[in-house]
């Protein structure tokens, strides 16, 4: 079978063509080899392909299973992997790509977040003076859940332990399959219909059928394996919970949720995670970006997301400005911290207007949420809780990269090409008249 070289695919001026020879892909080999065990076992999946692919998935807002089918229709997508002939087929599938992000951790995905401002440094598309002051700030990255309510959590607990009792060869008295099922459906209707008393009678059935099936799988399996043991113990903190109570149950495959009120009047409660980021107040580059378990004070993530920042960036900023959430926060440096106020009283008009750039970072994390997949996250677990934001703002990063080599690529063309070739000026129209 013929194979078409890349080379002779791809035009060596575009964006993609020009950053793919700039990043430093041998970084990545030495980062994650410590990953890999040498001699054993078939070869491994090439890291550049690995990185490459997961840079396009944060850029483009796409699924593992898009990246990888786009990436067979994208001659540069095939570049920036280190291609040397064109490929008809996937290189990997889908499912490589969770496997590859849960050995790298969130260590590796830093990596990444770290290589796009040394590249940005290196091309002097970032300047060392924009690391000199940061806009920091907290958000919440909500899971990708269904919303949680009571009569829905029973069902679906109900539906999962009976499942679990399957696999474990247990013959429960009775599944509730039926009676669940319509007793759920009742329960939205009358909350619709706002017959609120009704629909609290099908929680309370539900609730006490849940109870029952949990007796039931607790009589008859006497030592039940280590998933189903799980299992019955969220299945007992579902079934105590009350309404007040710290540290409720808000999903039943996706424990680790928690419920964040930042007092939103569009949005009261968001389900997920909070998440501190670092961007600098000029250019708009994320230095850092960290999932935090437990929902504390943004004053107490001050410390960890400057030791982020030095970790990516090499170099501790000299000016942080932060909104007044960060009152008594817990940083211990050099760095000089502005914490808002509602007036400017006591404050030069120097550090006031820098202070008045602190809302630059809330456009960064509209776009973050809404372009780069940190609006709903559908990596699992507490890991996929850690990876997500991290692998968000590197995307964004290659972005901005993207960009920029776009920007000088318009210059060029207007300064050069155009004045050579008068019918390829914009807004003139060809002289066929077309």
């Amino acid at each position: 079978m013929h194979k078409t070289r890349l080379a002779n695919l791809v035009n060596d001026r575009h964006p993609m063509v020009k950053l793919a020879q700039q990043i430093d892909w041998r970084s990545f080999d030495e980062h994650f080899g410590a990953c890999y065990c040498s001699g054993k076992g078939r070869p491994a999946i090439s890291t550049r392909l690995m990185v490459s692919l997961h840079y396009l998935k944060y850029t483009h807002d796409l699924s593992d299973e898009a990246v990888v089918r786009g990436w067979v229709e994208n001659p540069y997508w095939q570049y920036l992997s280190g291609m040397e002939f064109f490929c008809h087929e996937t290189p990997i599938d889908p499912s490589s790509m969770s496997r590859w992000r849960s050995r790298v951790g969130e260590a590796g995905a830093g990596e990444l977040l770290k290589q796009t401002i040394e590249c940005g440094l290196r091309l002097k598309v970032i300047k060392p003076g924009q690391l000199k002051r940061v806009n920091v700030d907290t958000t919440v990255q909500e899971k990708h859940i269904r919303f949680p309510t009571d009569a829905r959590l029973y069902e679906r607990m109900r539906q999962r332990l009976v499942k679990a009792a399957r696999r474990e060869g247990v013959a429960l008295r009775q599944s509730y399959t039926r009676v669940g099922k319509r007793l759920l459906a009742q329960q939205s209707r009358y909350a619709h219909a706002k017959q609120f008393k009704r629909a609290q009678r099908c929680t309370r059935k539900l609730r006490t059928i849940l109870g029952r099936v949990i007796r039931d799988v607790e009589r008859k399996c006497g030592r039940p394996s280590a998933e189903t043991g799980d299992l019955l113990a969220l299945a007992k903190r579902l079934h105590l919970q009350e309404r007040h109570d710290k540290g409720k149950l808000y999903s039943v495959h996706a424990p680790e949720v928690e419920c964040i009120s930042k007092g939103k009047a569009h949005k009261r409660y968001e389900f997920g995670c909070k998440v501190s980021l670092a961007v600098t107040s000029k250019g708009g580059w994320v230095l850092a970006a960290q999932a935090l378990e437990g929902n504390p004070y943004d004053g107490h993530t001050l410390q960890g997301t400057m030791d982020r920042i030095v970790a990516t960036a090499g170099v501790e900023p000299e000016h942080v400005y932060a909104d007044m959430g960060y009152r008594g926060h817990d940083y211990q440096g050099e760095c000089q911290i502005h914490v808002g106020r509602r007036r400017r009283g006591g404050i030069a008009i120097s550090v006031w207007r820098w202070m008045r750039r602190r809302a630059a970072i809330e456009p960064s994390i509209g776009h973050l949420k809404e372009e780069r997949r940190m609006e709903r996250n559908r990596l699992k677990g507490t890991l996929g809780d850690k990876l997500n934001p991290v692998l968000s703002a590197a995307g964004m990063n290659f972005s901005k990269l993207l960009a920029a080599f776009g920007a000088l690529w318009s210059f060029l063309v207007d300064r050069f090409v155009a004045p050579a070739a008068p019918h390829l000026r914009r807004g003139t129209v060809a002289a066929t008249g077309g």
